[in-house]
């Protein structure tokens, strides 16, 4: 009977990364996150589907928005969470999703859920019982997570009175 010696094993080379989009970090935005913010807006607002904000808004309210920044610092997603006191209800103020874009090649990758998810996951932290958001799209996404249509009258008054009838949006709200 012979033995040999049993010969080291190589590793298998490690397959360079796939191509394809970079990891992402969610986090709350910050005020010189601003002008990327209107960068990620632009085609949004292009195509008719985001109201348009100068830079000064993004500034002032970059504490509502929650970002998805790709590991070169690129933002590829926001979705803001406005605070309206003057609908309160029982059980709290009411909250407005404003501003909701994911660059449009992350579209399809789940993003945008996640996204609604930081969103709805910071909206339960605070004292808020409903949450409302006005879409030109499908807002397939929104009625996944609990969202049904609703009347302008239901909505935050200061809200409803700065949407655009012209633009069709449709309100959807979700009680929390």
């Amino acid at each position: 009977m012979t033995t040999a010696t049993p010969r080291p094993v190589m590793p298998l080379p490690r397959s360079p990364r796939p191509p394809g989009p970079l990891p992402l970090l969610l986090r709350t935005a910050e005020p010189g996150d601003a002008a990327a913010l209107v960068t990620l807006s632009e085609p949004f607002v292009r195509s008719g589907a985001l109201r348009e904000r100068p830079s000064e808004v993004y500034v002032a309210r970059a504490a509502d928005f929650f970002v998805a920044e790709a590991s070169d610092g690129t933002l590829e997603g926001c979705l803001a969470l406005g605070v309206h006191a003057d609908a309160v209800r029982e059980g709290g103020a009411s909250g407005v999703l404003y501003n909701f874009c994911v660059a449009r090649h992350r579209q399809g990758s789940g993003l945008g859920a996640q996204l609604l998810g930081a969103a709805l996951t910071g909206a339960r932290a605070r004292p808020l019982a409903a949450l409302f958001t006005a879409t030109t799209g499908s807002g397939r996404l929104f009625l996944r997570y609990g969202f049904a249509p609703a009347p302008a009258s239901a909505a935050p008054a200061s809200w409803a009175r700065t949407l655009d009838s012209g633009r069709g949006a449709q309100i959807l709200a979700r009680a929390l």
